[in-house]
């Protein structure tokens, strides 16, 4: 076992590099369960096994800016409302980095038209500028991470002997979350909270592809 283990890692480098290259642009919206919907961008990088398969990564970027209203009914709940300060409370600017592997496969539908499926798993960065209770004039800032998945499909079109362009659609889940102490400067109450970003949506992209 551990010779085959030894093989693979030294072989399949070898014929991943023999192997086609590939990179992608892809822009579209994005509508995760924790904010309203929003602009993402991403590359695709990856090798082409062959003419159905290929094996890539990828990373994206999602930012918006919101107000958490599930944090402001709870700071409403255990401190009483206060909703205008509340809602300052719970600003938050999240930038969403989802950092993947993948695998595709495709089969042709029309003469220079291809349908695919993908598959994608890695892990989820959000970086966080939340506000100050105490202060809410002042931004914190706090990293969070999660496991990420995505199933997908769509259909390229060839352009050209390298190149192609697509439409996409699809799910992405992961759920990153962290906990943070608030002390009321006024009643002295302590409370710990959970900060759970529902990162799980759809997403709808189109992109071009080249193959070098």
């Amino acid at each position: 076992m551990k010779k085959l283990i030894v093989l693979l890692i030294v072989v399949l480098p070898i014929v991943i590099s023999a192997q086609a290259h590939f990179g992608s642009v892809k822009v579209g919206m994005f509508s995760p369960g924790a904010t309203s919907a929003g602009f993402i961008i991403g590359y695709e990088g990856g090798w082409n096994i062959d003419d159905n398969f290929i094996v890539g990564w990828s990373a994206d970027w999602f930012n918006k800016n919101y107000v958490d209203q599930k944090l402001v009914a709870e700071f409403n709940d255990f401190y009483g409302p206060n909703s205008t300060l509340n809602e300052l409370r719970a600003k938050t600017n999240l930038h969403a980095i989802p950092l993947m592997g993948s695998v595709t496969g495709s089969w042709p539908i029309a003469p220079r038209a291809r349908a695919f499926v993908t598959g994608a798993a890695g892990i989820e960065v959000l970086l966080i500028f939340y506000r100050n209770y105490e202060n809410p004039s002042n931004d914190e800032f706090q990293g969070a991470f999660d496991f990420a998945w995505r199933l997908g499909g769509g259909v390229a079109y060839e352009l050209g002997r390298r190149s192609d362009a697509f439409v996409e659609i699809d799910y992405h889940y992961s759920q990153p979350s962290w906990e943070y102490n608030v002390t009321d400067s006024v009643t002295g109450k302590k409370k710990v909270f959970e900060r759970k970003y529902d990162m799980s949506g759809i997403m709808m992209r189109a992109g071009f592809r080249f193959y070098f």
